[in-house]
C-alpha cells in the first residue's frame, strides 16, 4: 500500500503519512512526539495563575454590574 507524501509545517521533511500516526497529520512522527512529550500538560493551574484569575474575574463582574444598574442622574 502506498501512503501519501507530506511535507512537515515544522521542520519541512517529507514524510509518509501513515494511519494511526499521533499528532497532526501535518508534522512529522519526530516533530509530533517532541510535541507531545515537550508540552506542559495540564495538571491544573498554580495558585498564582489561579488568583490572578480571580481577581481578574471579580474585577470584571464589579464592571459589569456597575454598566448594567448604575443610575443616571
Amino acid at each position: 500500500m502506498v501512503f501519501p507524501v507530506k511535507t512537515c509545517a515544522i521542520c519541512g521533511e517529507e514524510f509518509e503519512l501513515k494511519p494511526g500516526k499521533p499528532g497532526f497529520a501535518t508534522h512529522c512522527p519526530e516533530c509530533s512526539e517532541s510535541q507531545q512529550t515537550g508540552s506542559k500538560t495540564r495538571q491544573g493551574i498554580d495558585a498564582t495563575d489561579r488568583s490572578t484569575a480571580k481577581e481578574v474575574n471579580e474585577a470584571r463582574r464589579e464592571a459589569m454590574r456597575n454598566l448594567l444598574y448604575r443610575k443616571d442622574r
